[in-house]
């Protein structure tokens, strides 16, 4: 009873406060502190302040802001039009046509900048335009981009999984390199359904592009020279262990900088916006994480994550049973939360949970992004809806109608992971790592 009258107070708290238009950081050092001077004997103040220290200090955690520069400075620059161009004319010939560059440029983006409205916002400033030009239908242009950013959560660098990784004290590297082949099988799963459409639709189908010969298309992907360098710059340094999560972050940044000087598209405005921007971001999300921080250490005081995790241990659930009720439980929680406010939410109650059924915490981190990717789109609090919303003035319920094949397109990915968990967890195991994580 005392944990139950614990969970009641605590979600109270913080439900009084969310509601209060309270900063979602600020709502959880508040449920924290309440939990805090109701349960324990230790002083609040101290413990909130040793707490938040730690947990702002972590090394780790370095690598967030340096790969959301990263994606700024893209966003800010030359680089991401020019990846457009080198893309087009290698989808033109798929069936769906140019519908591909969605998939594919927020997959490309998506390795280089780790949000997931960085990722929308560029794609769709470069994309939407052009094939509403070409006659393609509103709904399968706005509904592949909203579902194809998503993927800025999954494709390392992942700030997603950067939180997921600080909450739980597990290794960043091993992460991203557990979220590249369920990312590329997700985007697969996008690019069939635009497939799909084009052999079933095939009154919607736009006029077939003009044909271009061979030469002219290598010579067109000179465009997306740079960006692939900086991919394998972040990406290939963790891949082949010369550098940790954070080094590669710093790597990234120095080559985006150094990438769009050559360019001449970097000049101090530029500069400077996208660091205000980066800064912005990172202080948000570092806020939430300092509050999750105090909060696991004020739930620890209570004895209520232990006491749910014997809970499940009790009722016998199978892993399979459990993931199928924590889906559920995280698209509820989506519809109101952010991904990363969510994340760190729950982690101080669902990891003992997991752990006691024993499961991967590695997979279940690769399980919590797809999950959290459907937050994104989902109404009435979807993220990317709201970004698409001001890029094409659609009413936020016909955006989210567009949406829907691509959330069951998720919903069947994580089917896909428990039924393969070695599409997360092969990689990370046989891939050398660097010194540190």
């Amino acid at each position: 009873m005392t944990e139950l009258y614990a969970t009641g107070i605590f979600l109270f708290v913080l439900f009084a406060m969310l509601g209060s238009s309270v900063w979602v950081g600020l709502a959880l050092v508040g449920v924290a502190f309440v939990g805090m001077e109701l349960f324990t004997s230790r002083p609040a103040g101290d413990a909130m302040i040793t707490t938040i220290w730690t947990g702002a200090s972590s090394w780790t955690l370095t690598a967030l802001p340096l790969f959301i520069w990263m994606g700024e400075i893209l966003y800010r620059t030359r680089l991401s039009e020019d990846m457009f161009r080198g893309l087009a004319p290698w989808m033109r010939w798929l069936p769906g046509g140019l519908l591909h560059t969605n998939i594919a440029g927020c997959t490309l983006f998506a390795a280089v900048s780790g949000s997931s409205a960085a990722t929308l916002t560029t794609v769709g400033k470069m994309s939407i335009p052009e094939l509403r030009q070409r006659g393609y239908p509103e709904y399968m242009i706005i509904g592949t981009l909203a579902g194809a950013a998503t993927l800025g959560l999954m494709i390392p660098p992942s700030l997603t999984l950067i939180v997921y990784g600080v909450s739980i004290n597990e290794s960043i590297t091993k992460l991203f390199l557990a979220g590249v082949i369920p990312g590329l099988v997700l985007a697969g799963l996008f690019m069939a359904y635009i497939i799909a459409w084009h052999f079933l639709r095939p009154s919607e189908r736009p006029a077939a592009e003009p044909s271009i010969s061979l030469s002219q298309m290598i010579k067109d992907s000179r465009f997306l020279a740079p960006v692939l360098m900086l991919v394998f710059l972040v990406i290939g340094s963790m891949y082949f262990g010369w550098a940790t999560a954070t080094e590669a972050a710093a790597v990234g940044v120095v080559g985006a900088l150094g990438l769009a000087a050559l360019q001449r598209s970097l000049s101090m405005e530029t500069f400077l916006s996208s660091l205000m921007g980066a800064t912005r971001t990172s202080a948000m999300i570092a806020l939430i994480l300092m509050g999750a921080s105090f909060l696991s250490l004020s739930m620890g005081f209570t004895g209520l994550p232990r006491a749910l995790a014997g809970w499940i241990d009790e009722m016998q659930l199978s892993p399979i049973v459990l993931i199928a009720a924590l889906t559920v439980f995280y698209i509820i929680l989506g519809m109101f939360l952010d991904g990363i406010s969510s994340v760190v939410l729950t982690m101080a109650i669902v990891e003992p949970m997991i752990r006691q059924a024993g499961i991967d915490v590695i997979w279940f981190g690769v399980f919590v992004v797809v999950v959290v990717e459907m937050a994104q789109v989902t109404p009435p609090i979807g993220f990317n809806l709201f970004v698409l919303q001001g890029m094409t003035k659609h009413e936020i319920s016909y955006i989210a109608r567009t949406a829907i094949p691509m959330v069951l397109l998720m919903v069947l990915m994580v089917v896909i992971l428990v039924i393969w968990p070695e599409l997360a967890t092969w990689l990370p195991d046989n891939v050398r790592q660097g010194p540190s994580s």
